[in-house]
């Protein structure tokens, strides 16, 4: 087995090395499809945290001709900008504010719904089973019958020293 795997990667491996040297484009051995972008994991990431407050680089890498305008007027005096400028500023290093990341979520809200969704849902289901599939119950369920059995039992004495006829009194006739 150990040799059909490797023969099986050794040919893989030569596909795509082939395919590589004749396309030289995005488009490699993935059998007509494009290969999708990867994110490369050794590069520094952005991602906000209340924990983390500095993340490894900024929100937005590629500025647009406004925002390199907004970047060398902020080596200048702060004082010189406006509150729109700093918020701008702001937002191209950071997505959110510590405000915005521990804003509580209505996400429990819909965990709970579909929670109480799913119990009626059930619900539903068990009283048509109990409604449609179940057989009816057996005689011996109802009490009229289970009252009529405790009689017989009484009457057979049943247990007389330790068991149920011994806690009847049969000359009161009641329970002792």
């Amino acid at each position: 087995m150990l040799r059909l795997t490797a023969g099986r990667v050794g040919s893989l491996l030569a596909r795509r090395a082939t395919a590589a040297l004749s396309t030289g484009s995005a488009r490699m051995a993935s059998h007509g499809h494009e290969v999708s972008d990867t994110t490369d994991m050794s590069q520094p990431l952005y991602y906000d945290s209340v924990d983390l407050p500095l993340p490894d680089r900024p929100y937005k890498v590629e500025l647009t001709a406004a925002e390199q305008s907004l970047k060398q007027k902020e080596k200048g005096p702060w004082n010189q900008l406006t509150n729109e400028e700093k918020i701008a500023l702001y937002r191209i290093k950071f997505c959110q504010t510590y405000s915005e990341m521990g804003r509580k979520s209505h996400e429990w809200k819909t965990v709970l719904g579909t929670a109480f969704f799913f119990l009626g849902l059930t619900g539903l289901l068990f009283w048509w089973q109990v409604l449609y599939v179940y057989p009816p119950h057996p005689r011996s369920f109802e009490p009229d019958w289970q009252a009529r059995q405790l009689q017989r039992m009484l009457d057979m004495r049943m247990n007389p020293i330790e068991g149920l006829a011994s806690k009847w009194d049969y000359e009161k006739g009641q329970w002792k």
